[in-house]
């Protein structure tokens, strides 16, 4: 695939030759060290720095999902206000957890995948075909995963087929499961997991759910040290993004600050946070 010098204007006979709808197939072909997981890496563990939680939650008429800021390389705060949930497309959207460079840069091949196949096909790619293709991308790191450079991340977004939000989780193998009603993944999902488990219900309007993962968020800082919980010094605050049947919207920093501090008040009086019934 090298660059036309002959001065006709034309492309590359790479670009000209009939193949799938798929970017990410035609790097493989042509140029599969530019895949994350076709570099040549030195032997042993990497150290680098890892994102760690993402949740998401579906209510009454999308999903939510939502990351906390701290990236950590082994014990080391290495960042304070990294992004970890990204728009993959206009009705869809990618968390973050791992290896924080190579998550990034997978995530961008990602979006250019969607957009790809949007332009060669003519329409949409639907919601099943966007987890797939992402399974497919994580199964091809599985190699740096091996070396310590894994990537885990969390896909959620607007089905237009069914009318409703839908999440998916993956496993380093690119192993794929839908989730229902809420999901976590990362360093502190254990946790995020239990919170969900107990505030979460059907039906919840989209300030709610919102409202529900930052809670989540919160104790899953509380209890796992490379999770950053909302920081009312440096007004660092989770990411918090709304996917509906109108597209993906970021929740901004004011939206975002007035959960945080109002629920940073509730745990002065309740540390522990919002409880539920025990029947």
């Amino acid at each position: 695939m090298e660059a036309n010098t002959g001065g006709t204007g034309r492309l590359p006979a790479a670009f000209l030759t009939p193949g799938s709808s798929s970017f990410i197939d035609f790097l493989a072909q042509h140029k599969p060290e530019l895949l994350p997981g076709g570099r040549t890496l030195p032997e042993g563990v990497v150290q680098a720095p890892h994102g760690t939680t993402i949740v998401s939650a579906v209510f009454d008429g999308g999903v939510v999902i939502a990351g906390d800021r701290r990236a950590t390389m082994g014990n080391v705060i290495a960042q304070r206000d990294i992004e970890k949930v990204f728009p993959a497309d206009e009705y869809s959207a990618v968390g973050i957890a791992g290896t924080a460079g190579l998550a990034v840069e997978m995530v961008r091949l990602f979006q250019l995948e969607l957009e790809h196949y949007e332009k060669i096909e003519g329409t949409v790619l639907s919601l099943e075909g966007k987890a797939n293709r992402l399974a497919t991308m994580i199964r091809g790191n599985l190699g740096m995963a091996m070396q310590g450079l894994a990537v885990v991340p969390m896909f959620a977004g607007y089905d237009l087929d069914l009318d409703r939000g839908r999440i998916f989780t993956y496993d380093v193998t690119g192993g794929r499961s839908e989730e229902r009603g809420f999901a976590a993944t990362g360093s502190g999902s254990l946790f995020a997991r239990g919170s969900m488990k107990k505030l979460y219900r059907d039906g919840l309007a989209a300030d709610q759910a919102a409202t529900l993962v930052v809670q989540a968020l919160y104790d899953a800082a509380d209890d796992d040290s490379a999770t950053g919980g909302p920081d009312l010094a440096r007004k660092i605050f989770p990411i918090v993004s709304l996917i509906t049947e109108d597209g993906f919207r970021r929740l901004s920093d004011t939206e975002v600050s007035e959960i945080a501090v109002s629920i940073t008040n509730h745990r002065r009086e309740h540390p522990d946070g919002p409880q539920a019934p025990l029947l």
